[in-house]
């Protein structure tokens, strides 16, 4: 048995493939990364979130009435349908060139709405930043599912997570005080020059060569793998239907407080970064649970909590401290689910990770069209509480299709072979 040479020094002249010194060097480079993905996501996460809380204020600025420019939202949300083909290509052209391509994407976005600011071009920009996010996202996830071992993947990708909230505790305030100050087109520049840095960041700091990972030259053969796979298709919907109940309290909660007390950009944009720490909160719930609860655990009980959350909004939501008590519990248990989810689902195809993650984007991408459709819909005819009874039924959808990724419900193959039946094809052997 050889001796382990330590940072350069051995005491033998053997020589191991991997020393100390060098596996000490590539936690810290991951751990390093893994910040820096933070805060890239961010600068992401900020852009496709601050339309939510400030949708009046788009809407006014636009000179167009709410359901019109909900229907850009849900254009944004049917993009995601697309992601599959987009993010395929970090399977097969390598981690990086996802990325990259993703930022180049959203900087586009953002560039046109700064030079040219009007309903067509921020439609545009937000159809070009949603397009960039699901280049980036599983990309991303794949190059950590590619380097962290499933057993820490739960904690390695929360914290890639926290830009979620972190984009509702910094960005969306930032947000807030610009258009405050400058009108509604402020943060366009600015989120352009991120966008700019975001890729140059990306170029100097992934390496071309990804020794971790094989590229693979059939995107159908990826497609097929997830595709036929029924457990993943279980795990896809699980992302639909929570999206879907998510987007139906997203869409319309800046819309409710300020309705319901009148808040305004400033106070809106403080309500958001309460939020934010509830999602951080939820992150932090899953770097500090999830591995050791189990995935599939933890999914079951974020389900339940924010079914219950979502039923209690009405009740415990009579006062704008009430409101963001109950929007508090909401989010929490949404985050809760949504980071839970990550790493189950880049563990069910692992041949085609990349390709499962973009499927799993255009999972939530439905769903949240799905939640975009229904919800102005439903306020601006039946209120409020008609929003979180359909928003608590969605993740009972969600609830039993995690039964049916886990084979405690099976459902979808008894429909096949009743439609077999029905259709008179001849069952599969």
């Amino acid at each position: 048995m050889g001796r382990v040479k330590f940072c350069g020094f051995s005491p033998s002249s053997e020589k191991l493939p991997i020393t100390i010194c060098q596996l000490l060097i590539t936690t810290m480079r991951l751990r390093f990364q893994l910040l820096v993905f933070m805060l890239l996501r961010t600068i992401l996460n900020t852009m496709h979130r601050m339309v939510y809380p400030f949708l009046a204020v788009f809407a006014r600025g636009l000179g167009v009435d709410l359901t019109t420019f909900s229907f850009a939202i849900t254009a944004r949300s049917l993009v995601g349908a697309l992601s599959p083909a987009l993010a395929s290509f970090a399977d097969q052209r390598g981690r990086k060139f996802g990325m990259l391509a993703g930022a180049l994407s959203f900087t586009l976005g953002m560039g046109v709405v700064a030079f040219a600011p009007n309903i067509y071009t921020l439609s545009a920009a937000m159809l070009l930043a949603i397009l960039g996010k699901y280049l980036f996202d599983p990309a991303m996830q794949a190059y950590f599912g590619d380097r962290v071992p499933y057993e820490r993947r739960g904690t390695a990708l929360a914290i890639t997570e926290v830009a979620w909230s972190l984009s509702f505790i910094a960005g969306i305030p930032l947000m807030g005080w610009l258009i405050n100050r400058y009108g509604w087109t402020a943060p366009f520049p600015l989120l352009a020059g991120l966008g700019v840095g975001m890729f140059i960041a990306l170029w100097r700091m992934i390496p071309h060569e990804d020794p971790h990972h094989v590229r693979t030259s059939d995107s159908r053969a990826n497609f097929r793998a997830v595709l036929t796979n029924t457990t993943a298709l279980a795990g896809i919907s699980i992302a639909l239907w929570a999206s879907a109940s998510n987007e139906l309290v997203n869409l319309i909660f800046g819309v409710w407080l300020e309705d319901s007390f009148g808040l305004q950009i400033t106070a809106l944009a403080g309500a958001s970064a309460v939020i934010g720490l509830s999602e951080l909160s939820g992150e932090g719930l899953v770097a500090l649970t999830t591995d050791r609860l189990g995935k599939t655990r933890a999914l079951v009980i974020g389900l339940v909590g924010n079914a219950l959350a979502a039923l209690a909004l009405p009740f415990i939501g009579t006062t704008p401290v009430g409101a963001l008590v109950g929007l508090f519990f909401y989010y929490i248990t949404f985050e809760y689910i949504m980071v839970s989810h990550i790493p189950l689902m880049s563990e069910l195809v692992p041949e085609a990770r990349a390709t499962l993650l973009s499927f799993n984007l255009t999972g939530h991408s439905l769903g949240r069209a799905i939640g975009a459709l229904l919800s102005t819909f439903i306020y601006t005819r039946f209120g409020f509480f008609p929003i979180v009874v359909v928003s608590g039924l969605f993740n009972v959808f969600a609830l039993i299709a995690l039964g049916e990724l886990t084979q405690r419900v099976v459902i979808l193959p008894r429909v096949l072979a009743w439609t077999r039946r029905f259709t008179g094809m001849p069952a599969r052997d």
